[in-house]
């Protein structure tokens, strides 16, 4: 068994983001990954691009596509509107929610005339729909049209009034629209259509588009190779005039370097050669005096917004009983967990699956925990363990110990020996690996029969989908959006999707809440239906309240930790007037994501 002193160590070297980096030089190298650009104009930023950059396609999948391409990067190519996860408002770009016309039937977004791409060539409402009705997304799940309208303004400027209809005959969700029109970015159809129309969508897909590509967004693409990536800052890009106030960028270069492994990562942000990470930086608050500095100076030090968990395979015998869940998440040390894991990154746990934050902590009823919830904050090892056993006695399950104290196995109601159950997690993302041992340990304790299964990425991600697990470190929902909470709860207890073991499931991987057997309980997805179409807020709440009282009742799931949506990180040898808590002008994201690219424009050069 590993102590925790071991488990400590290992916390302090890789993490989930940054354990299989690969790339090219050395750490002593790292300021010179720019090559000649001058060290006053350029921002070093790294933590997204962990391997040789190859497509920059934004037809690409997301996962193919290299930074600042990728995901919810605005950099070259940008989305409709964005979202702020410091305030949960959604905030111009390409267009402007109307939110007084937006409701249950539509999303309503007007384009801005001001819009250019980098070719000179406006931002028309032929770009949208191009890019969800004949892009390579798949919107037809949430969206069944969009509507175009005019409006003349009283200066004669023509806007387009874009209306995104909900599919009311398929998610029926006017929460999803708003997330996919916040993380969808935008192509210029005029580029497309005919490499579409000459090459096929497929092959058109797979184009590198790495020479001067046409772009809406402040940075374009300089050069890439497997060492760096560099941007260079557009000076006509449009919403310079249209969202800043005539203002440019600050830093003229952006370099993403792809280091070899965490601790070049590190290193660089320590001598100043690196002005902001998203990697993993264990005991950040010992780099504060080399100007390495985060959202908070004390823990947690980043704003959660995410919730690793274990998530539980419920068709397995002993896991298919709640009561034993309900003694897997009672057997772990979750003190443990927040120090010698993620470094204290986390606030205390609370059961259930609401994060205590400004934007879900409304929906978080005390009163609930206490009463449905497990008991996540039992200190003493001694009651904890005691705990645990009264469950798995009360369930009719039997803990058999050697003659030296040492577990054996686990028996079942009908004195069948039950097979060791094994928690699923990547081999080397060792944040989560410490995550594990922690609870294996407290399981193993408490006489639960129980192993680490480390395995490479290339089993991990199949046994997810597939359901071949007993229990799998998962990360839900890891971004911010305008549907969270609603989002969480359905990736782990909505079963519209559901899926037998060997099929490929999408949500619910768990296989919770099964329809048509004994003990199915609708009204999960009931309230997973009715919640985006409410309008009232003390029905939202209450709606919630009961969602979040049926999740601590099953247990289909543990979360472990909070953690953020991005660990930010920054240095301010070289630049200054980061956002943080005493600054909060912008969210704690790297300025390449969302609404933290606003960071672009008030950064300033330390004096």
């Amino acid at each position: 068994m590993i102590g925790l002193k071991s488990i400590a160590r290992t916390a302090l070297a890789l993490s989930a983001s940054g354990a299989l980096l690969s790339g090219c030089g050395d750490a002593s190298s790292e300021g010179d990954l720019g090559g000649a650009l001058p060290r006053q104009q350029t921002l070093y930023l790294s933590g997204q691009q962990n391997d040789a950059p190859g497509s920059f396609n934004p037809l690409a999948e997301s996962w193919m596509a290299s930074w600042p391409v990728g995901g919810r990067f605005n950099l070259m190519y940008e989305p409709l509107i964005t979202y702020n996860s410091l305030n949960g408002k959604i905030e111009p770009l390409l267009g402007t929610l109307v939110e007084e016309l937006s409701n249950n039937d539509s999303i309503v977004v007007d384009l801005n005339p001001a819009a250019k791409w980098s070719d000179g060539k406006p931002v028309t409402s032929v770009d949208v729909t191009f890019m969800f009705l004949r892009g390579s997304i798949n919107s037809t799940e949430q969206i069944s049209a969009i509507h175009i309208d005019s409006l003349k303004g009283a200066d004669g400027v023509i806007t387009e009034r874009l209306s995104f209809m909900v599919a009311k005959d398929k998610r029926n969700n006017p929460l999803t629209v708003r997330d996919m029109l916040q993380a969808t970015r935008i192509a210029p159809s005029h580029v497309f259509e005919p490499l579409i129309k000459e090459k096929g969508l497929d092959e058109t897909k797979k184009l590198p588009m790495d020479q001067n590509p046409v772009v809406s967004g402040p940075y374009n693409l300089r050069s890439a190779d497997p060492n760096k990536i560099i941007l260079e800052r557009r000076d006509d890009y449009w919403g310079n005039a249209a969202l800043h106030d005539g203002k440019l960028p600050a830093p003229k270069f952006i370099v993403h370097p792809i280091y070899k492994n965490n601790e070049h990562n590190t290193i660089a942000m320590r001598e100043g050669n690196l002005d902001a990470s998203q990697s993993f930086i264990p005991r950040i608050a010992r780099k504060a005096s080399a100007g390495v500095h985060t959202w908070w100076n004390e823990p947690p030090y980043f704003r959660p917004g995410a919730m690793p968990m274990l998530v539980i395979n419920t068709l397995k015998e002993p896991l298919n009983d709640k009561r034993f869940r309900r003694a897997l998440a009672t057997a772990i040390d979750y003190n443990a967990l927040r120090q010698f894991a993620v470094s204290n990154y986390t606030s205390t746990l609370k059961a259930g699956l609401i994060m205590p934050t400004d934007l879900e902590g409304k929906y978080i009823v005390d009163e609930d925990l206490d009463k449905y919830g497990v008991n996540l904050g039992i200190s003493d090892e001694a009651e904890r363990l005691a705990a645990v056993k009264q469950i798995l006695s009360e369930a009719g399950f039997k803990s058999v110990f050697n003659d030296d104290g040492t577990l054996d196995h686990m028996e079942n109601a009908k004195g069948e020996k039950l097979p060791t159950l094994y928690i699923t997690s990547p081999n080397g993302w060792t944040d989560w690996e410490a995550m594990v041992t922690i609870a294996v340990e407290g399981m193993r304790k408490a006489g639960i029969d129980i192993r680490e299964g480390f395995v490479d990425g290339g089993s991990y991600w199949p046994a997810m989908g597939l359901g071949n697990f007993d229990l799998v470190m998962h990360k839900p929902v890891a971004d911010v959006t305008p549907s969270l909470p609603w989002s969480r709860f359905n990736e782990i207890m909505a079963s519209r999707d559901w899926q037998p073991l060997g099929a490929w499931a999408g949500v619910n991987i768990g296989r919770y809440n099964q329809p048509g057997t004994e003990g199915f309980r609708p009204e999960v997805d009931q309230l997973l239906s009715a919640i985006p179409l409410m309008t009232d807020s003390v029905e939202i709440a209450k709606a919630y309240r009961e969602l979040n009282k049926i999740f601590m009742e099953d247990q289909p799931s543990i979360p472990l930790v909070y953690l953020p949506e991005q660990f930010y990180e920054f240095s301010d040898r070289v630049w200054t007037n980061w956002p943080t808590a005493e600054n909060p002008y912008a969210p704690a994201q790297l300025p390449w994501v969302a609404s933290g690219t606003k960071i672009l424009w008030n950064l300033k050069l330390a004096k």
